[in-house]
């Protein structure tokens, strides 16, 4: 059994792999609510903020960070061609009718800044553990559907036609 600091080493590019392969979705326009094997429509966009980072092979990294609501990808696309990967991603993500939005790190998996559909919290004390659970449910909706995305990702991943497909797709889109 591999203890955590090496499996960490072993594989740990596989985060920030994802959250390529789901810039890489966005920004082709693929099917998300099949991919996420919602009952919902669910969609996704760039947020206001993606960081990417390529290692040098020297021990040293190259660190681009994109900030802002109007910020153009272009840098980022570059930084791509280069080798480098999306280590940090701020996403919109819609289910249904209902917006999240909330930045991810490939390193940890980490979600923050996760801002789900208000809630009436208009209620009394006694409807407080009703409004709890409707957060939580909210919550994990949105956990759900990165879940099944990085289930998806890893599947294609390990698959024998990745190299022929997924990254061929990948690496037409980083070209174009």
């Amino acid at each position: 059994m591999l203890d955590i600091a090496t499996a960490y080493n072993k594989y740990g590019f596989l985060g920030n792999e994802f959250l390529t392969w789901i810039w890489y979705l966005v920004e082709t326009d693929q099917d998300m609510t099949a991919l996420s094997n919602s009952k919902d429509p669910v969609t996704f966009e760039i947020g206001n903020s993606i960081s990417l980072e390529n290692n040098l092979g020297d021990k040293s990294k190259e660190k681009i960070t994109i900030k802002g609501d109007q910020a153009g990808l272009e840098e980022g696309t570059t930084a791509l061609k280069k080798g480098a990967c999306v280590t940090d991603i701020n996403l919109i993500c819609r289910i249904g009718e209902e917006e999240y939005k909330f930045s991810i790190k490939g390193e940890s998996f980490n979600i923050t800044g996760l801002k789900t559909p208000t809630i009436d919290t208009s209620a009394s004390e006694d409807e407080i553990e009703g409004l709890i659970i409707e957060k939580t449910f909210l919550i994990m909706k949105v956990v759900n559907v990165i879940d099944t995305l990085f289930l998806k990702f890893i599947e294609k991943r390990i698959s024998d036609d990745w190299n022929t497909s997924d990254l061929k797709g990948i690496r037409d889109w980083i070209q174009s």
